[in-house]
């Protein structure tokens, strides 16, 4: 074979990207059980944020206005709560807390320096403040 047999070859084999964002924002799943709300797969949505639990939690708790108890990994509130609700959210505190402004990619860690919270980039190396008061 010659060199271009084989590379395209080569290229049939390769997985084609659908997108060029590798970043999705995990989908909540929840379910309205009488006058209760359970998100059922919190724990999954922090380990894949990289974020501790309590501070999703706290921050959905604070922008929904509602009580939310954290119990075997499930989050249940306390009222009715739509699940597009709850994915809008979701998605402000991606972009608050997760997300890179500079680079836009989610490689970020919560650093604390004496009472303020920054986001540091593991990617890019940018460091910026957010709000640290939930």
């Amino acid at each position: 074979m010659n060199y271009e047999q084989l590379l395209d070859e080569a290229y049939k084999k390769i997985k084609k990207i659908e997108t060029n964002e590798r970043f999705e924002i995990p989908l909540i799943e929840s379910a309205i059980e009488g006058n209760k709300t359970i998100v059922s797969n919190m724990q999954a949505i922090a380990s894949r944020l990289s974020r501790d639990v309590e501070h999703i939690v706290k921050f959905l708790t604070r922008e929904l206005a509602a009580y939310g108890l954290l119990k075997g990994g499930r989050l249940i509130f306390n009222t009715k709560i739509s699940q597009k609700n709850l994915q809008d959210k979701l998605a402000e505190y991606i972009k608050e807390f997760v997300l890179c402004r500079e680079c836009n990619k989610p490689d970020t860690q919560l650093v604390k320096k004496d009472r303020l919270l920054f986001i540091k980039c593991s990617a890019c190396g940018a460091t910026h403040s957010v709000r640290a008061k939930i």
